[in-house]
């Protein structure tokens, strides 16, 4: 198997996007050190895929662009377990985080919502691009209000997310995965788990910061 070098885009704007969206999603999952943090400030990228082989050194996973990457595993690398709720779970005060694709009437239609437990509540806090999807982003905010969808999104919710600064209306069709997270453990980082890694190079090397997984072939949605 190769591995593939790290890279960033060559948009000073991209990148900067791409950073901030980075530091933040490491800001959404409790758990890192001061340390891991202040690493955070250098360029994080997002690896998306299939874990292919883990040990207690080394992850080498299979990107959605078919890349093999292969990232060193600190010893004290966080873990975190992604696992699906209901709809019904979000509630008006909820703290949540939502991919999104800006929609032409102002509004925001979800590609994911995570529920945040609320010893996370307020990380990350804010809108902002995301790298998803192009041109997505990312809210993180208070339900201030909820209601049923408009028709055209039949069974779905329509949220008003409150956050320092501004509000979003979000749009989340009935189909849309909702999840929320707790720690997980080494019985996650099997071969075939899906899994999205922060990881950023280190020294040279490409090295994870954090993993999330989701259990029996369940895609990390964000």
């Amino acid at each position: 198997m190769r591995s593939s070098r790290l890279s960033l885009p060559s948009s000073p704007t991209a990148r900067r996007a791409l950073c901030t969206a980075a530091l933040l999603g490491l800001a959404t999952l409790p758990g890192l050190s001061f340390a891991q943090q202040a690493q955070a400030a250098q360029p994080v990228v997002r690896v998306r895929g299939t874990l292919v082989y883990a040990d207690a050194s080394k992850l080498v996973v299979k990107d959605r662009g078919g890349e093999v990457v292969s990232l060193a595993r600190p010893a004290d690398m966080p873990l975190s377990e992604v696992y699906r709720i209901k709809l019904s779970d979000i509630k008006k005060g909820s703290f949540i985080g939502t991919a999104a694709m800006p929609q032409a009437d102002g509004t925001q239609k979800a590609l994911e919502v995570v529920v945040f437990p609320e010893a996370a509540r307020g990380t990350g806090e804010g809108h902002y691009p995301w790298d998803l999807q192009p041109q997505s982003t990312m809210t993180n905010a208070t339900v201030a209000d909820l209601a049923a969808a408009p028709r055209s999104v039949r069974g779905g919710q329509q949220l008003r997310l409150s956050y320092k600064g501004g509000e979003k209306t979000v749009i989340v069709p009935r189909d849309v995965p909702v999840v929320t997270f707790r720690a997980g453990t080494e019985a996650l980082l099997v071969p075939g788990a899906k899994v999205l890694v922060n990881a950023q190079e280190r020294n040279g090397t490409p090295t994870a910061l954090r993993v999330v997984a989701g259990r029996d072939g369940f895609t990390p949605p964000m």
